[in-house]
């Protein structure tokens, strides 16, 4: 029997490990943290539970093939529910709007609201449909580091429709082009923050996001984000797959006479600081590595030769996240809010060029409460407030930056929704691009590894697979890209590539 190694158990890692199972490998799975998901992890903390990541769940048909594809039956695994109302929007004018998950209604919500002609948002979210019909097969399930996926009908098909994607534009310029309202330019603008971009830079084609949302719908697991992870690592487990946690890879070992692998070198992650603590090395005909894909060539591969042009693109954004235990509710709320700034360019610009955090952000609010009550003691609500940040280059002064942050957020919350919210907070815990690379490797705590500020973006991320026999890459940081439904897409695109050898 075969035997392969995933590098970390982020979701990428996780999936990858299933597939593999499925294909007949022994399956290790070695994790420096004590704790599955990555990214995709909770806490507990006075009473409160808190989905610590991502938060926004769609195409749970990812998860449910995965089930599938192992012969076992979904509801045994993992349960869902589809929102009703995607999201909540608030400007500092007073405007305030619902987001319907129902097409029609949330075209009349905005043309009543905002002045958004109907007809603007359907033709938008049709063409979002298209663009996502012509590009998912070809971009999000292929490698593109292969000649054979631009080599079929689905390539053809797509190239003779290219006038369609608009990469040529950015999102911002062909929203502009689309809407009327400066509010619903920014509205859909803010998608390009799905994979830690600026819509004043990255392609248009990141349009094909809100029909994920719009079109397709937008969910819930029943216990939280973090049940989709309980959900693939027992599966793994009764497919046979092995976890070591507090097990940190400290190398891939590669036969570089035959160029192939060889296996892993492993310490103990807890005891790693101390002179009693041993590598050991253990042999495997695959490893997949599921870390950043800057920190695998720099701390696992310090031997070969890393493809630097790759390695430098510019990385995503990362985020500020405060954990607030609230001894309140607030009626105003729903699961998703979305409190916008005043001037979305300059925040960007802050971002990106600036490498700090600005003045007057755009703040998120994920009250898993809300649907959720045992998230929270009765009468309170659990608030993952966020707002985007530049990832960690060591140049910024952190904790002056997340206390200037705090009294910005707190100050527009209250402005916003006209009730105290300092004087509620009874429990707080803070995520910052540092702790968020501490604990996920992700370098600087970058979110999605390289952003898509350039129409070529997509090229420009590593491939699944390596030169070296037996090494492949998946996560957020490789092709396809970020976000729970890409690093399945990653983690899918592995094990095909695996099957071929």
């Amino acid at each position: 029997m075969k035997k392969a190694a995933i590098i970390g158990a982020g979701i990428a890692g996780i999936a990858t490990a299933i597939h593999l199972a499925n294909k007949g490998y022994k399956v290790e799975v070695f994790e420096a943290n004590s704790y599955a998901g990555g990214k995709l992890s909770e806490f507990c903390k006075d009473g409160f539970r808190y989905d610590a990541g991502p938060s926004l769940f769609t195409l749970p048909e990812r998860v449910e093939e995965l089930i599938l594809q192992s012969g076992k039956n979904v509801e045994d695994y993992f349960s869902y529910k589809r929102l009703d109302i995607i999201n909540k929007y608030f400007w500092e004018d007073g405007t305030k709007l619902e987001a319907s998950a129902d097409i029609e209604k949330f075209a009349e919500q905005l043309e009543k609201k905002i002045g958004e002609p109907k007809k603007n948002i359907l033709k938008f979210l049709k063409n979002s449909k298209e663009k996502y019909d012509l590009t998912a097969d070809l971009f999000l399930t292929r490698s593109l580091h292969k000649a054979e996926t631009f080599f079929n009908k689905t390539a053809l098909k797509a190239v003779l429709q290219i006038w369609k994607l608009e990469l040529f534009k950015t999102m911002n310029q062909a929203n502009n082009h689309n809407f009327e309202k400066e509010k619903t330019i920014q509205l859909f603008n803010r998608y390009a923050t799905y994979n830690g971009s600026s819509p004043y830079s990255a392609p248009a084609l990141l349009n094909v996001i809100p029909h994920l949302e719009f079109n397709k719908g937008a969910f819930l697991p029943t216990g939280g984000m973090f049940d989709i992870t309980k959900a693939l690592v027992k599966l793994g487990q009764d497919l046979g797959v092995i976890y070591h946690f507090n097990k940190k890879v400290e190398e891939i070992i590669i036969d570089k006479k035959e160029n192939k692998i060889i296996g892993i070198k492993v310490k103990d992650a807890q005891n790693s600081k101390t002179e009693n603590s041993i590598n050991q090395e253990v042999n495997f005909d695959t490893v997949v590595s599921n870390m950043d894909i800057v920190h695998t060539y720099k701390k696992l591969l310090p031997k070969e030769k890393a493809p630097e042009f790759l390695l430098q693109q510019q990385k995503s954004s990362s985020a500020l996240i405060f954990y607030w235990g609230m001894k309140a509710e607030y009626k105003q709320l729903d699961l998703h809010n979305i409190f916008f700034t005043k001037e979305y360019r300059k925040e960007f610009n802050a971002l990106f060029n600036g490498k700090t955090l600005y003045q007057d952000p755009t703040i998120y609010i994920f009250v898993s409460s809300k649907h959720i009550k045992t998230d929270a003691p009765e009468g309170c609500e659990n608030w993952f407030v966020m707002i985007n940040a530049p990832h960690n280059d060591n140049s910024q002064d952190w904790d002056k930056l997340i206390e200037k942050a705090k009294e910005d957020i707190i100050k527009k919350l209250e402005r916003i929704l006209m009730r105290n919210v300092k004087e509620n907070i009874i429990s707080e815990s803070i995520l910052d691009p540092r702790k968020i690379e501490l604990r996920t490797s992700s370098l600087g705590g970058s979110l999605y590894g390289n952003s898509s500020n350039n129409r070529y973006a997509a090229f420009l991320r590593h491939a699944n697979f390596s030169k070296t026999k037996g090494l492949y890459f998946c996560g957020g940081s490789v092709h396809p890209g970020g976000g729970i439904p890409l690093a399945l897409s990653s983690a899918k695109i592995v094990g095909e590539m695996i099957e071929k050898v």
